[in-house]
């Protein structure tokens, strides 16, 4: 599945299960000799029936776990609705960073459109002892980089630029990823403002490299427009692989991504665990 063109192999660990997800991410996620994506997203049963109604964990390229990804919990959404999983357009989802609520826009034909996450507060605090300002700056090989950090449950570092079409994210973001200020290393969005008041962003993501799109990395930067560049508290984050809606609601500080999900392809794949 993928969330607009942030792709990965979704696994119903309610039928399948996956004793090294680690490794099967790694394998399965390289392109030419397994199947090809940015990871791969587990669905199963939540710690606690109570307060969530399902559990995902999602695992990077690189076989590294990730905390939360919001183009991966729409999808989500849309699988457990349409393949009969669950009949209500609200689900509580736990993952690493929280239980997140979905809320499922569903079409006449029973089909989920799109699908509105609650992806709760943002945090602006790498650690107790790195705090840093609005206008951090970090060096990156020849280029200086002024950025701004938000967290979603996971890192995200964000800089405006006004070159983004052309930037070479590859280079400076695998550099920044990697830098000090981050312990656990960190997503890096470059974004531009655009005239229409859209903001054009491109993602590197920490441990799967350049996506088409990063759901926690449209809402850091939906939030960090909000602060330093005097944009309103609802934007329009346009990404290689599609738009997603953001709104930072002041009532209650939750911010909101609305956006798509699709069914790729389904199959099935051999899980030698001795072999792995």
């Amino acid at each position: 599945m993928h969330g607009a063109g942030n792709d990965y192999i979704y696994i119903n660990t309610l039928l399948y299960d996956i004793p090294n997800p680690s490794k099967a991410a790694i394998k399965w996620s390289t392109p030419h000799t397994g199947i090809g994506s940015d990871g791969i997203v587990l669905i199963g049963e939540p710690k606690d029936k109570e307060i969530a109604d399902y559990k995902m964990r999602i695992f990077n390229a690189d076989g590294s776990e990730a905390l939360m990804c919001g183009n991966a919990s729409r999808c989500i959404g849309k699988y457990l609705y349409e393949k009969g999983l669950t009949k209500h357009s609200v689900i509580r989802l736990e993952t690493l960073s929280g239980i997140k609520t979905l809320l499922l826009d569903i079409a006449s034909d029973n089909t989920v459109k799109s699908v509105t996450v609650d992806m709760l507060e943002p945090k602006f605090q790498v650690t107790e002892q790195y705090i840093p300002t609005e206008h951090h700056r970090i060096v990156a090989d020849d280029r200086e980089f002024d950025g701004t950090f938000v967290s979603m449950g996971n890192p995200h570092f964000v800089c405006f630029v006004n070159d983004v079409k052309d930037l070479d994210i590859a280079k400076y973001g695998s550099i920044m990823e990697n830098n000090p200020a981050f312990p656990q290393r960190c997503n890096i969005e470059f974004a531009e403002i655009k005239d229409d008041h859209s903001i054009r962003t491109r993602v590197w993501e920490r441990g799967s490299g350049i996506t088409m799109a990063c759901g926690t990395g449209a809402c850091a930067t939906s939030v960090a427009a909000t602060l330093t560049k005097n944009m309103d508290r609802s934007n329009k984050i346009v990404m290689d692989g599609g738009t997603l809606n953001i709104e930072w609601r002041a009532a209650d500080n939750h911010i909101f991504m609305t956006g798509p999900a699709a069914f790729v392809f389904e199959g099935e794949i051999v899980y030698d665990i001795d072999n792995e």
